[in-house]
C-alpha cells in the first residue's frame, strides 16, 4: 500500500512540474508572441484560474498521500497548494483590477500591479523547484 501511495504522490507531482515548466516556457511565451496585447492578455487571465486549480487539485493529492512515507515531502507539497490558493485567490484578482486601472492610465496601478506580479513569478518559480526538490528525493528512496 505504501508503495502505491509514493506511486500517486509522485505522479501528481510529476505532473504539477510538468504542467508549469511547459506552461512557463512555451505556453506563455508563445501567447505574447503569437496573439496581440488585449487577445494575449485576455486569454492569460482565462487560462490562469485553470492553472491554480491544476496545480492545487494536484498538490493537494500529493500533500495527502505522501506524509504516511514521507512527511518532509508532503509538507513540501502542502506549501505549494498554499502558494497555488495564494496565488489564485489573493494575487490574480488584485492584479487584474490593477491591471484594468493601469490599462486606463493609472500610474499607480502599474506599480502595483508590477510588485504583485513580481510577487505571482517568484511564488511560481519556488513552487517549480519545490516540485524539482520532490522529484529527486522520491526518486532516489
Amino acid at each position: 500500500m505504501s508503495e502505491v501511495l509514493i506511486v500517486i504522490g509522485l505522479i501528481s507531482v510529476a505532473t504539477i512540474f510538468g504542467s508549469m515548466v511547459f506552461f512557463s516556457c512555451v505556453v506563455a511565451p508563445l501567447v505574447f508572441i503569437k496573439l496581440d496585447g488585449p487577445t494575449a492578455g485576455n486569454f492569460i487571465r482565462n487560462i490562469f484560474p485553470w492553472y491554480y486549480l491544476l496545480i492545487g487539485g494536484f498538490s493537494i493529492i500529493a500533500a495527502v498521500v505522501l506524509p504516511f512515507h514521507q512527511p518532509f515531502e508532503g509538507l513540501m507539497m502542502a506549501a505549494v497548494f498554499f502558494g497555488a490558493f495564494i496565488s489564485r485567490q489573493v494575487l490574480m484578482p488584485r492584479l487584474n483590477m490593477h491591471r484594468d486601472e493601469d490599462l486606463q492610465g493609472s500610474t499607480e496601478a502599474k506599480k502595483k500591479f508590477t510588485l504583485l506580479h513580481r510577487c505571482s513569478v517568484l511564488i511560481n518559480a519556488v513552487q517549480i523547484l519545490v516540485c524539482l526538490i520532490v522529484l529527486i528525493r522520491l526518486s532516489i528512496t
